[in-house]
């Protein structure tokens, strides 16, 4: 994706964990900030953390959804997705990504991974790896300040 385009259909999840959401719903009152994972992404797993924190700081002002991108055949198993999410604490919506519908609408090819949205779902920073999590924490601040 290219910085101002619009956010793209949340649909062709496989499942949806801790409740669904659409694009529609995310749309219009907040930011959205969706981040790109995998559970045999130590990596991701690691920053899990600061995504939370945001997510905590920013109740009510910033949507956050994640996004389960398996990385193998052995990121498929539901249960163990189900799993590793509660271990780190991720309540937010998780749409998990099995057959890439997401993963290719967003031409992403990696985890972690990071897209804000402004309110109105346009693409406002897109970020990719564990290094610049303050970065991703200042684009945060500056666009929730904005509304």
């Amino acid at each position: 994706m290219k910085l101002r385009e619009s956010m793209p259909e949340l649909s062709g999840a496989t499942e949806w964990l801790n409740g669904e959401v659409t694009k529609e719903q995310l749309i219009g009152e907040k930011p959205t900030l969706m981040h790109f994972w995998s559970i045999s992404c130590h990596v991701c797993k690691e920053a899990m953390s600061q995504v939370n924190q945001l997510r905590d700081h920013y109740r009510g002002k910033l949507n956050i959804v994640a996004v389960h991108m398996p990385i193998s055949e052995d990121d498929l198993n539901i249960v163990d997705i189900e799993k590793i999410a509660a271990e780190h604490s991720v309540f937010h919506p998780i749409f998990v990504d099995s057959k890439k519908k997401l993963t290719n609408a967003f031409e992403n090819k990696y985890v972690p991974a990071y897209y804000l949205f402004d309110k109105e779902g346009k693409l406002r920073h897109f970020q990719a790896g564990a290094s610049g999590m303050r970065m991703l924490e200042k684009r945060v601040s500056r666009i929730v300040s904005v509304y």
